[in-house]
């Protein structure tokens, strides 16, 4: 890709596995049903928008499975195990495959996310490679729950831009959902779709001439 200065990465499934069958599963065994409207990929109930934009606290989430389950007997335990399922893991390559790109472009992270996710994937990253954060990995990370903002919505792009002082035509946007290619469009970025798994990362960016 030509002119390319700054690239602003996805987190799940473009440098750390997710798997959303696996939670939907998971939440069946809780006792949710109608479960393709619940959870899915491309749409779910308004309880993870407000969850993941922290409009809601990790208590007030977890009622609300109860709810949906209609089991208020569910421990917080049960649910965030459950909640967590779908979240796989990555590889240390790509820790240092984004090093290696740090030193070519500005590199930023955009990830939807929620406490509760958050909390267990810095806990993973300090028990398997032993990283405290992203901060060595990205010029800033950012994190829907703490920006009180979400993927695909115009907003969350702009913010990113505005603060670093981005241009959008020097800017590629990488993400694995079409509904974020297309938020990410709206604002004039270049995207990437990806539709390979993490573990094929450097392969992408080098067939897509960013490396």
């Amino acid at each position: 890709m030509q002119n390319i200065k700054n690239i602003i990465f996805d987190y799940g499934n473009v440098i750390f596995d997710i798997d959303f069958r696996i939670a939907q599963d998971s939440f069946k065994k809780l006792g949710i049903t109608n479960i393709e409207n619940f959870f899915a990929h491309k749409a779910h109930n308004q309880l993870f928008d407000d969850f993941e934009t922290g409009a809601i606290s990790p208590a007030e989430f977890r009622a609300g499975i109860r709810d949906a389950a209609k089991k208020p007997e569910l421990t917080d335990a049960e649910i965030d195990e459950a909640w967590n399922s779908l979240l796989i893991g990555t590889i240390q390559e790509n820790h240092d495959l984004l090093l290696k790109v740090k030193e070519k472009y500005r590199t930023f992270l955009l990830s939807n996310n929620n406490e509760i996710h958050y909390d267990w994937i810095i806990n993973y990253l300090k028990t398997t490679f032993k990283i405290n954060n992203y901060d060595d990995y990205f010029e800033k990370a950012y994190f829907s729950q703490q920006m009180k903002l979400r993927k695909p919505n115009t907003n969350i792009f702009e913010q990113v831009l505005k603060e670093n002082n981005l241009n959008p035509a020097e800017t590629l946007f990488i993400d694995d959902s079409p509904q974020h290619i297309a938020g990410a469009e709206k604002v004039g970025l270049n995207t990437l779709l990806m539709t390979e798994k993490p573990a094929n990362l450097e392969t992408v960016l080098k067939a897509n001439g960013i490396l």
